[in-house]
C-alpha cells in the first residue's frame, strides 16, 4: 500500500478506494457495485512510532448487508421509559384525575392521550368537591380486569404538589376499594420546562428555541415561575425553574400565587439585581387555579404573564410517560 501519496499498489485495483495517510487508524471504503465478494485482508500500515498495524476491510456480497449501528438506548429515570406498543387487555386503566370538572384542557389532553397511545385505555376523571367521578372511574376499571391485578393508574394532571387535589385523590382511590397506583406529579421534567419556555415564546417573552430560531437579544431580563400547591408547591418547583433558566440562559425565581413567596415579592427581588423586564411563567395547567389569578398576580406586580400550560402536547406525553414509568417498574 502506498504512503501519504494516495496511490494504490495493487491491492485497490478497480476500486475507487484510496489509501489512507500514514498515521491514521481506520478507513471507511464503500465498494463499487460490480465487485462485492466478501474478502477481509490484513494490510500491514505504518505511522509516526508505531509499528506493524492491520488495516482491515470487508468486500460485502450483493446478498449481505451492512451492520447498522443503532441508537444507544436513552438511560432510564423518572418519566423516562415508554409505553409499549402492545399491550394485554388486562392492562391497567390509565386515569387522568383533573380538579375541578373533566372539560376543558384535560379533555383535550385526554383526546391527545387517546390518540397517541390507542393500546392504553384512557379515562378522564374531574375530582369536583368530593373525588366521586374518580371513585366511579376506577370501580368501572376494576370490574372489567383480573381482581388480582392493577386495575388503574392514576395520573394527577398536575405539575407540582396541591394538598386538596391530592387529598382527594387518595381518599377516592381508597373508597374504591380497587388495587390502584397513583403516579407522582408531572413536574419536575426537562420536558415540562420545555413546554414553559414555549409559552414564554408564543407571547414573545422569551427566544425560541435556540437551535432551530436562534434569536441574539433576549424579550426579558428575569422570569418568575409561578406555582399553586402553597409553600410546599414552590419548594417542588424550584428544579423546575433550574431547567427553565438553563433553557433561557436568564434568571430564574419561584413564587407562589397561593403561598408565599408572592409573584410580586419574586419580583422585587429580581429588579433589585438589575431586571427591567420580567414575565411571569405559570406552571399550571390550568383546573388546578382559579381563573385569571396567574393574570391578576401578573398585574399586580407590573409584569407581563405568559399563557397557562394548557393542553400542550408535552404535558400529554408526560402523562403517558408517567404510566409507562409505573408499568416498567412492575
Amino acid at each position: 500500500m502506498a504512503g501519504s501519496g494516495g496511490h494504490c499498489d495493487g491491492h485497490c485495483d478497480g476500486h475507487p478506494w484510496r489509501a489512507p495517510r500514514e498515521g491514521w487508524r481506520g478507513a471507511v471504503w464503500v465498494p463499487p457495485p460490480a465487485s462485492r465478494q466478501v474478502v477481509t485482508e490484513s494490510l500491514p500500515f505504518s505511522g509516526d512510532g508505531a509499528t506493524e498495524m492491520a488495516l482491515e476491510f470487508a468486500r460485502v456480497s450483493e446478498s449481505s448487508s451492512l451492520p447498522v449501528r443503532g441508537r444507544a438506548a436513552r438511560p432510564s429515570g423518572r418519566h423516562r421509559r415508554p409505553v409499549p406498543s402492545q399491550l394485554p387487555p388486562e392492562a391497567p386503566a390509565l386515569v387522568l384525575a383533573v380538579p375541578g370538572d373533566a372539560s376543558g384542557a384535560a379533555a383535550e389532553l385526554a383526546a391527545t392521550v387517546r390518540v397517541d397511545n390507542p393500546q392504553i385505555e384512557v379515562r378522564l376523571a374531574g375530582l369536583g368537591e368530593d373525588g366521586k367521578e374518580l371513585t366511579s372511574e376506577l370501580e368501572a376499571a376494576a370490574r372489567s380486569r383480573p381482581e388480582d391485578g392493577v386495575a388503574a393508574i392514576v395520573v394527577p394532571l398536575l405539575t407540582g404538589p396541591h394538598p386538596v387535589a391530592d387529598r382527594m385523590i387518595a381518599e377516592a382511590v381508597a373508597e374504591s376499594g380497587a388495587t390502584v397506583t397513583v403516579t407522582e406529579h408531572l413536574g419536575p421534567h426537562p420536558l415540562l420546562a420545555e413546554a414553559l419556555h414555549i409559552r414564554l415564546a408564543e407571547k414573545d417573552l422569551a427566544r425560541p428555541d435556540r437551535v432551530r430560531l436562534l434569536n441574539v437579544s433576549s424579550p426579558v431580563d428575569a422570569v418568575v415561575l409561578a406555582t399553586v400547591g402553597g409553600d410546599r408547591g414552590a419548594v417542588e418547583a424550584q428544579p423546575t425553574a433550574v431547567l427553565l433558566a438553563s433553557r433561557l440562559t436568564l434568571p430564574v425565581l419561584v413564587a407562589s400565587l397561593d403561598g408565599a413567596p408572592s409573584v410580586a415579592d419574586a419580583a422585587e427581588r429580581l429588579r433589585g439585581i438589575g431586571a427591567g423586564r420580567i414575565a411571569l411563567s405559570p406552571c399550571l395547567i390550568g383546573p388546578e387555579a382559579a381563573p385569571g389569578l396567574a393574570d391578576a398576580a401578573a398585574g399586580d406586580a407590573g409584569i407581563e404573564c405568559a399563557a397557562l400550560l394548557g393542553s400542550h402536547g408535552l404535558i400529554a406525553d408526560l402523562a403517558a410517560r408517567a404510566y409507562g414509568s409505573v408499568l416498567a417498574e412492575a
